[in-house]
């Protein structure tokens, strides 16, 4: 009842990217349409999937479930990070900030989990594919996507919990453009170091333990494709080539961020921009350039008139 009963604050001031005017402009030009172009992007590759029934294909539908939550995710921070760009003090409410941090972590959690489910499901069929339309089939892939939700809802709740529970009195400066829970238990009025712990242990344990699988899904495919003829193999190797760029862009910042003690270092902000503005950009890019069905269907609609530039012309 003690920590309940502390005066709170009511708001958070962020410190922002740079506190120099010209950089904010060029931040706020340059990170507005990386954020149109990630919506874009990743608008594209779900209608594209929904509207081509040859890409009604388990890869596809965890496809266009991890262009979903890039969408979600960068809707997260961006929008609040281009706000303080124009401001000179770049403020959130307490209960804003504990909303975004939920949120933040319900769509980053929920990422790495599907990217797991993503490397598996390739794994199942370059691995075993006489097995693999039995193994993942759509009832299949929407347990596995519902899994995906609740795991990530509960992490989110538990570090929400962890978070909220600490006594706020001041001070309210976050060294930073968007509220996650390392820089915010920093500000509690009281000793974090067991919070502290049980959040990296939390977030650690989740990052790691889907990297290491990632890992070993990944090994034992390019053990698979060894054996594989030439052409099986480019064709192996061409889709897990993109799953594995996505996967090193996401997990790198994520583990750099969530896996080390209450410690700072200057890097922090670039990695955190990396993994919320630039990855969910990358993603769609990857995917589509790299992907001749991907390519070829976006081709077909535009010919049956389904996106709007076209009609627009």
């Amino acid at each position: 009842m003690d920590v309940i009963n502390h005066t709170r604050v009511a708001e958070f001031v962020f410190l922002g990217l740079t506190d120099k005017w010209l950089l904010e402009i060029l931040f706020f030009m340059a990170f507005s349409a990386t954020y149109v172009l990630t919506l874009w992007g990743n608008i594209l590759i779900m209608v594209t999937i929904v509207f081509t029934a040859r890409l009604h294909t388990p890869m596809y539908f965890f496809l266009s479930n991890l262009s979903f939550i890039d969408i979600c995710h960068s809707s997260v921070t961006v929008p609040k990070m281009l706000e303080g760009l124009l401001l000179k003090r770049k403020t959130i409410s307490f209960d804003n900030c504990i909303t975004q941090l939920f949120f933040l972590h319900l769509f980053a959690c929920a990422e790495i989990f599907l990217l797991t489910i993503m490397a598996y499901d390739r794994y199942t069929a370059i691995c075993t594919p006489l097995h693999y339309p039995c193994v993942m089939n759509m009832r299949v892939c929407i347990q596995l996507v519902f899994a995906l939700w609740l795991g990530s809802t509960v992490h989110s709740l538990v570090q929400t919990f962890l978070t909220i529970r600490l006594p706020y009195c001041g001070p309210n400066i976050i060294d930073s453009y968007f509220c996650d829970v390392p820089p915010v238990i920093k500000l509690a009025c009281t000793d974090t170091y067991l919070t502290g712990m049980l959040i990296v242990s939390n977030s650690g344990t989740i990052s790691l333990t889907c990297f290491l699988a990632l890992i070993t899904s990944y090994t034992a495919i390019l053990i698979s494709v060894s054996k594989q003829s030439a052409e099986g193999r480019w064709k192996a190797l061409s889709t897990c080539s993109a799953h594995f760029m996505v996967v090193a862009l996401f997990f790198g910042p994520c583990i750099f961020i969530y896996t080390r003690p209450d410690t700072s270092f200057s890097l922090d902000k670039v990695v955190s921009v990396f993994y919320t503005v630039i990855t969910p950009l990358l993603n769609p890019l990857i995917y589509s350039l790299r992907n001749e069905e991907v390519k070829s269907a976006m081709k077909h609609l535009r010919e049956r008139q389904v996106f709007l530039m076209k009609s627009c012309t």
